[in-house]
């Protein structure tokens, strides 16, 4: 069995999860809690840099960030699957980069209001991640990726989990005013069972 490291509310650790689901590969993987925060927690054995997920491979092998263990899901399952190959493969890893940068800027967002005392926040730095957001989701209204085949690639399953993230912390308000985007939330959520079988409860 191979070993997933992650919490619940991660995104990236949904965007794994999802991945793992649509390939056919979830039944080969337990899930671990880990906590990026404490210094005694494996995740930072097998990832140096304490970040989650990290996926240990069969052989015992760990595997990061969620890109790279994307890639290894899909060679597993065969290849071509959520990364296709050709020209349409660099318009795949493109998209997945915008979602992941979403993510990474909605992160720091969080991590501003968790991590410091009011007093000390600083609101340009704020406001500044926020626009990098509000830019994307602005690109990607005027043309949200198309679902099409079997199974859905890694740049939308990424996209749909930043989507889901922006649900989670900041009260879905990025709805307003992205009328295509969220209708292919919608449309996504319908297609991939496992986005609302992976969404975050607590």
């Amino acid at each position: 069995m191979m070993i997933l490291r992650s919490s619940p509310p991660s995104p990236f650790g949904r965007k794994v999860r999802i991945a793992a689901a649509v390939l056919g590969l979830a039944d080969r993987i337990t899930i671990v809690p880990a906590d990026s925060s404490k210094a005694d927690d494996p995740l930072r054995v097998d990832n140096p840099l304490g970040k989650l997920p990290v996926l240990v491979s069969e052989s015992g092998k760990p595997i990061y960030d969620s890109p790279v263990i994307l890639e290894y899901l899909d060679s597993l399952a065969g290849g071509g699957k959520i990364l296709p190959v050709g020209a349409r493969r660099i318009e795949v890893l493109t998209l997945q980069a915008l979602a992941d940068g979403i993510l990474d800027a909605s992160i720091l967002r969080v991590y501003e209001v968790r991590m410091r005392e009011e007093a000390k926040r600083e609101p340009s730095w704020v406001a500044y991640q926020a626009e990098k957001v509000a830019r994307a989701l602005r690109h990607l209204e005027g043309g949200a990726p198309a679902l099409s085949g079997a199974i859905p690639d890694a740049g939308q399953i990424t996209l749909a989990c930043a989507l889901g993230y922006q649900d989670l912390r900041f009260d879905g308000k990025w709805r307003e005013g992205h009328p295509k985007l969220v209708a292919w939330l919608e449309d996504f959520a319908r297609a991939v069972p496992a986005y609302e079988e992976t969404r975050f409860k607590g």
